[in-house]
């Protein structure tokens, strides 16, 4: 499993909020859900994401997005798709947690609601919008997103097949059609990412340009896929077929870490989240990932994340009891 896979593997939909939208201009859609992840697709027309501040104003340069492209927009703060990027009339909707509103907060007009999943202010606008949320949190996640830029576009000259078939999919209300747009989304999140860190506009982490190195990359992998194995820089480097001082060089300068302080790192990752996912014990999760014994995953754990596991552990579930 190499690193793109490990972190994705956190990041999957469960449930994703989806829509789409038929829009005629003038128009504009506020998102203040608080999700972290949000894809942005357009099937037809033109639109732009306006990323705002926590006060609500603008605080990055408008994007614009044509037929076909993909965009995913990074971090909680809200931002806005619209028409036009300087546009001041109101929103036509704020997507927030729970319900949609209008710009002073009041319920919606049924006008707005055009069908299953479906908004907007003309049903043959020649605008047409996809959405879709990611509730996602956790350690693992955090080292995804926080190699994002705010938004980033994949451009196409033309909707791929699987834009053509979410929307296909969004209209109807069979069983199982949730699972199925969840998996979609999967699909389209991973597509979208691992084209985008092959592009030149692209400033991919550290991790990633080195797994293209035979040496560094093979160590990663070996990481990622194995975390509870003993691993010493000596034991990597026999993997990876070369010497301790080559691997721990190479590793380091590609990677910007070295191979012991990044495995504890991971580790430490899976170790976070899986003390807010599970019911494990704390010396079980310890050997799933790596350490001997809960008392050497405490202290690893306290050190770089000021607090116990425990404490974390009470402190993430008290959060999910808020959500």
């Amino acid at each position: 499993m190499d690193p793109l896979a490990s972190l994705l593997h956190e990041v999957r939909s469960n449930g994703a909020l989806f829509g789409r939208n038929f829009l005629a201009p003038p128009w504009s859609v506020r998102f203040a859900d608080g999700t972290p992840l949000t894809i942005v697709t357009l099937l037809r027309g033109q639109a732009w994401i306006v990323p705002e501040d926590g006060d609500g104003r603008p605080d990055a340069e408008p994007v614009a997005l044509r037929p076909g492209d993909v965009a995913v927009v990074a971090g909680a703060e809200p931002f806005s798709i619209a028409d036009d990027p300087g546009a001041q009339a109101p929103p036509l909707y704020v997507v927030h947690p729970d319900r949609c509103t209008t710009a002073d907060g009041a319920d919606v007009s049924d006008d707005v609601y055009l069908g299953l999943r479906t908004c907007g202010n003309c049903p043959d606008g020649p605008t047409v919008l996809l959405t879709g949320s990611y509730k996602v949190d956790g350690r693992v996640s955090e080292r995804l997103l926080s190699a994002l830029p705010r938004v980033l576009v994949v451009r196409h000259d033309e909707p791929e097949p699987i834009l053509q078939l979410t929307a296909a999919e969004i209209s109807r209300d069979d069983p199982g059609q949730q699972a199925v747009l969840d998996r979609l989304l999967d699909l389209l999140l991973l597509s979208t990412l691992r084209e985008w860190f092959t592009r030149p506009e692209a400033d991919p982490p550290a991790w990633y340009r080195a797994l293209g190195d035979p040496v560094a990359g093979r160590a990663l992998r070996l990481i990622h896929d194995r975390p509870a194995h003993p691993w010493t820089v000596t034991g990597l480097a026999e993997e990876s077929g070369v010497s301790r001082a080559t691997l721990a060089r190479r590793f380091t300068g590609l990677v910007g870490r070295p191979p012991m302080a990044y495995l504890t790192d991971w580790r430490l990752a899976l170790a976070a989240d899986l003390l807010a996912r599970t019911d494990a014990t704390v010396d079980t999760i310890a050997r799933r990932v790596g350490y001997q014994s809960a008392f050497g995953l405490s202290v690893a754990f306290k050190r770089v994340y000021g607090t116990r596991p425990s404490h974390h552990r009470a402190t993430a579930t008290a959060q999910a009891a808020l959500r």
